[in-house]
Parts: structure tokens; C-alpha cells; sequence
């Protein structure tokens, strides 16, 4: 047989998994949204848990909010699948908004 080189090479692009345009869609969908709950959740976990005075953690939660986003998009592109981006998103969403909001009969808010 003889040795095609090249050619055997594109065969294994062929295989590739390549990205339909719903899973691009749910990936540009978590980027935005999610990322802007995410940003949303973090900015109020922060105001509340930071030990700053209350205006320095406002601005800083609002400064951080941006790293946050910015994380999420980067993070929705990465991800191996559009339903760990979600999953995550939503989990970490979950779990920020509801330590932030929380009771403070609970006696877990500072």
C-alpha cells in the first residue's frame, strides 16, 4: 500500500467532533446570560461577605462582577459540552445568589 501522507492526515480532521450550531448557540446563550447571572450573583455575595467597609465592597463586588463575566465567557467556549457550561453557570449562580440572600435569621449573614 502505498504511503499517502498528507492525505491520511485530513482523514483525521474529517473525524473530528465538530460543533453544530445548536451546541454554539446554548454556548453563546450560557456566555451572555449565564455569565451575566453569575456576574449578578458574585457582585451580591461579595457586597455581603467581603470584610470591607460597605462602600468599599460595593465597589469592589461591582469591580469584580467584571472578572467574573469575563470567566464565564471565556469558560463557555472551553468547556468540553454546552451542558457542563450550563450546569456550571447555574451552579455556581445557585449557590453565590443564595448565600447572598439568605435570611439573616439564619444568623449566616454578617
Amino acid at each position: 500500500m502505498a504511503d499517502r501522507g498528507f492525505l491520511d492526515q485530513g482523514s483525521n480532521v474529517s473525524k473530528a467532533k465538530t460543533s453544530t450550531r445548536w451546541d454554539l448557540t446554548a454556548r453563546v446563550l450560557a456566555a451572555i446570560l449565564g455569565g451575566y447571572a453569575a456576574a449578578y450573583a458574585a457582585t451580591a455575595f461579595l457586597s455581603v461577605y467581603l470584610p470591607l467597609m460597605r462602600s468599599d465592597r460595593v465597589v469592589f463586588a461591582s469591580l469584580a462582577c467584571f472578572v467574573v463575566y469575563t470567566f464565564a465567557i471565556i469558560y463557555a467556549f472551553a468547556a468540553r459540552s454546552a451542558l457542563r457550561v450550563w450546569l456550571v453557570l447555574a451552579g455556581a449562580t445557585a449557590l453565590m445568589a443564595l448565600a447572598a440572600y439568605l435570611p439573616s435569621d439564619f444568623g449566616v449573614r454578617p
